[in-house]
């Protein structure tokens, strides 16, 4: 009996210590529960990158925390069509997160009415010689205070596409063509070729208003000078008008689908797909995606450069990291953008992605340069790209209202291609309505 007694001792002891341990163990918990809550948070937006790239961010946030243990980032992705609409809400209503990954053209509106952080006062020269330096100049938009004026920085650069073409070697085969078009010019008469040989289209290009900046970017690269140094219409020019002229040629002659002037990039991509047309427009990420969808075109598409005109001038679209100005965490934020976009950071990402890195560093990786061997479509498109960036440059000027300069070209541009207008009349009409936009 003494023993049973005992053993009952020891268990209810037993029972006290486990009970205490759990008691504490629970305090310590939410101890550190509220210690990880007194930590500052940033709240950093993306757009549509999950779940393709959840485990590289979920490791690049770690690392960051690591490094700074008194901050906490909160990471939301946004889809694609929605955070136009989103930031739009938050920056209106004064809740903007504090970093966003935003394209400069939108950036670039935005930041025309205030919205963000002037980074030339924040980030200093030896920061910005790390990015390449007319990638950093993409994001920066005219802003005058009183009678001065000048180029005010809203972004930080991250990663960077260089546009390559694809082309179908099979159809170029059939029409008796062996290498893709390197100009304007010669793609009118590839476009020729082919719809006489086999019946299809060359390419499809979007006029679209809402839809990709291409065709704006195009008469750039054949001469045209968008705008002058007051922001007056510049292109009712001999230029301008060859270049409107070109376009209106194509549609007339048919050779250019109907749909151009209805159908955005996407409508390329399934065509190319379907194997109705002979030439993309895209990036070299774009590969994995035909071999997903489209195996029997992926096997017989290859990449060239990008197309240009008679300037040799070719695009390069940037993503870039904003911070919104009513931000209440205004240094953690650019201590996290600079983070992001560091070399070592962005060349990770950019292996990740197949996209190009915006730092001088990063894209003297040998990632981006030939290897010995048989390299995959992949491999090849990518040294293409990269390549190309000797060549690059941000072909539209840094307006707030880009977006409305090229509704007013294209919807004029239509209208000559329609035969509603003459090619002069349309090039008149889309320079008084730009210079007499409210």
């Amino acid at each position: 009996m003494k023993r049973l007694n005992t053993w009952k001792r020891f268990g209810i002891f037993a029972l006290v210590g486990l009970l205490l341990s759990f008691v504490v163990s629970c305090a310590t918990v939410s101890s550190d529960n509220n210690q990880n809550d007194n930590r500052q948070e940033i709240e950093f937006w993306t757009m549509q990158l999950q779940p393709q790239f959840t485990d590289y961010f979920n490791q690049l946030i770690a690392n960051f925390e690591a490094e700074h243990p008194d901050l906490k980032v909160r990471w939301v992705d946004v889809p694609w069509s929605a955070m136009e609409s989103k930031i739009l809400a938050s920056v209106s209503a004064k809740n903007a997160p504090d970093v966003v990954n935003l394209n400069p053209d939108f950036a670039a509106l935005l930041a025309g009415r205030n919205a963000w952080l002037n980074l030339d006062e924040q980030v200093d020269e030896n920061v910005r010689s790390q990015y390449l330096e007319n990638i950093w100049k993409a994001n920066s938009v005219e802003s005058c205070e009183g009678e001065k004026c000048g180029l005010k920085t809203f972004g930080i650069p991250w990663y960077l596409t260089t546009q390559i073409t694809i082309y179908n070697e099979d159809l170029f085969k059939k029409a008796g063509l062996k290498t893709s078009p390197k100009t304007y010019t010669e793609l009118a008469e590839v476009a020729q070729t082919v719809k006489e040989k086999t019946g299809k289209y060359a390419f499809f290009v979007s006029f679209v208003p809402e839809d990709s900046s291409q065709v704006l970017q195009s008469l750039v690269q054949m001469g045209v000078q968008l705008v002058d140094d007051k922001g007056q219409a510049a292109f009712n020019s001999p230029e301008g008008i060859a270049a409107f002229q070109y376009w209106v040629d194509l549609y007339q002659q048919d050779l250019l689908p109907q749909e151009v002037l209805t159908q955005g990039h996407r409508r390329a991509v399934e065509l190319y797909q379907a194997g109705e047309i002979a030439i993309l427009t895209s990036g070299p990420q774009f590969f994995k995606a035909i071999a997903e969808n489209a195996p029997t075109i992926a096997k017989v598409s290859t990449p060239a450069p990008q197309i240009t005109g008679e300037t040799g001038k070719k695009s390069v679209a940037v993503m870039n990291l904003v911070i919104p100005r009513e931000t209440e965490n205004p240094e953690n934020a650019l201590k996290f953008a600079l983070f992001v976009t560091n070399s070592s950071n962005q060349l990770a990402f950019a292996k990740n992605a197949n996209v190009l890195p915006s730092t001088v560093e990063a894209l003297k990786d040998s990632y981006f340069r030939p290897v010995q061997g048989r390299n995959t479509q992949e491999d090849e498109a990518r040294i293409i790209s990269a390549k190309q960036m000797d060549e690059t440059d941000i072909l539209l000027p840094p307006l707030k209202d880009i977006k409305k300069l090229q509704k007013i070209i294209y919807d004029n541009l239509q209208a000559a291609m329609l035969n509603q207008k003459t090619v002069e009349q349309a090039i008149l009409d889309a320079e008084t309505a730009w210079n007499q936009r409210s």
